[in-house]
């Protein structure tokens, strides 16, 4: 075989130019196209997933725990429990938990002058402060009653518009035909996550005023934002913490909340399943034809190296080597290529999109190099395996005809 990697080196570093040169250049830039398509492929999708998934829990949590209710909807109001500190501390105590977190929603009316929009006021507890704030500050907790400071989203801002310190009228909604309760709550920061089911649907304050004007008892809450330190750990934490609840507890995974973005989330892994095996094809498709042409072009030396004596196998190991030496070649430069706009993207987010549609303003990047990795060794292998098949070409060469071929 050293033979054959002599020789093959030698062809492969030919400065002559040739017809097959130019073919080994077309199929080297084929294969360092598809190499850089599928890296950057990887590195969007799993940044659109790493994004949005952050964007969800950040705002909810990756797992609710409320009381049992039949059939109850994701925008359902709870129904108050007393919190739990034991539960609390069992539950911070398992493993992959980060924190549990103490909330209560109700439906509300939001007024400001003359435009009102229907909303979701989400009460949260004291050290329970959100992560995406865009403008102002958190919201100043009282140690006794509830502070009358909210936080809007940048969407409601604008529909309403609503500014830092205005203040706002809020009618609490009751059910049984009662009249709403109305409160004039200060707007103290303003929020976005870019996510439109929560920019649209959630303003931020006090659970303490929830309670106060849910008639709750002191302590009661309506449920728990579990957080997680990955959320590819919610099905193993989901039956630890289930095993701490009592029955009237129910647990729900984020994903059973809104599984509409999930299922989009889930389509991406689809797609980069079809962009990885389309350009593999590509890159096969035109080693094969380099290396064909290869063939045809060298079959006077084939002849030649017969009737030296040499072996078949051989034979077939010198257009194998040099097909590896395109394929590595190809693969270099793809790896330059890729990582290199990967990295541009990265650090600089020359590529926009529309966050309506998207939920971000430009396209994320995760760069997951164990995929990096899988993508070179996994080209180099299926090319090298695939070009087997076109080399048996050389054991149908008859030395005579071949050394009179011209």
């Amino acid at each position: 075989m050293r033979v054959s990697l002599f020789i093959a080196g030698r062809i492969a570093f030919n400065r002559f130019s040739s017809f097959s040169k130019f073919i080994i250049n077309i199929a080297m830039i084929a294969t360092a196209f598809s190499v850089a398509v599928m890296i950057m492929a990887t590195a969007l999708i799993n940044g659109f997933q790493q994004v949005i998934s952050d964007k969800i829990f950040s705002f909810w949590g990756h797992m609710h725990i409320t009381q049992y209710q039949v059939n109850a909807g994701p925008l359902a109001e709870q129904v108050p429990f007393m919190a739990d500190s034991a539960l609390e501390a069992g539950i911070r105590a398992l493993p992959g938990v980060k924190e549990v977190d103490a909330f209560a929603t109700k439906s509300v009316i939001v007024k400001k002058d003359k435009e009102t929009e229907g909303m979701i006021f989400k009460g949260i507890a004291p050290g329970n402060e959100p992560a995406f704030l865009e403008e102002g500050r958190p919201i100043r907790f009282t140690d006794s009653g509830y502070s009358s400071e909210i936080i809007v989203s940048a969407n409601t801002a604008a529909l309403l518009q609503i500014k830092l310190n205005d203040a706002v009228v809020v009618y609490f909604v009751r059910g049984d035909g009662l009249p709403p309760r109305a409160r004039k709550l200060t707007v103290c920061g303003i929020y976005k996550t870019g996510i439109e089911e929560y920019d649209k649907t959630y303003l931020i304050g006090d659970m303490g005023l929830v309670r106060r004007l849910n008639d709750w008892e002191p302590g009661e809450i309506g449920g728990y934002e579990v957080f997680l330190d990955n959320y590819r750990l919610i099905d193993s934490a989901r039956s630890s913490i289930g095993n701490l609840l009592p029955d009237e507890l129910a647990l729900r995974s984020m994903q059973e909340v809104y599984p509409n973005i999930f299922d989009w989330l889930g389509l991406q892994n689809k797609n980069e399943t079809i962009i990885l095996v389309i350009m593999t094809i590509v890159a096969v498709i035109n080693m094969i034809t380099a290396i064909l042409i290869l063939i045809l072009e060298r079959t006077n030396m084939v002849g030649i190296l017969k009737a030296l004596g040499m072996r078949n196998g051989a034979i077939q190991g010198i257009f194998i080597y040099q097909a590896g030496y395109i394929t590595l070649a190809g693969i270099l430069i793809g790896n330059v290529l890729g990582i290199g706009l990967a990295l541009l993207q990265q650090y600089t987010g020359f590529f926009k999109l529309p966050e309506e549609s998207y939920y971000m303003t430009m396209a994320p990047i995760a760069i997951q190099w164990w995929k990096v990795i899988l993508i070179n060794v996994g080209t180099l292998l299926i090319c090298v395996l695939i070009l087997l098949i076109p080399s048996l070409l050389v054991r149908r060469i008859v030395p005579v005809r071949a050394i009179q071929f011209k």
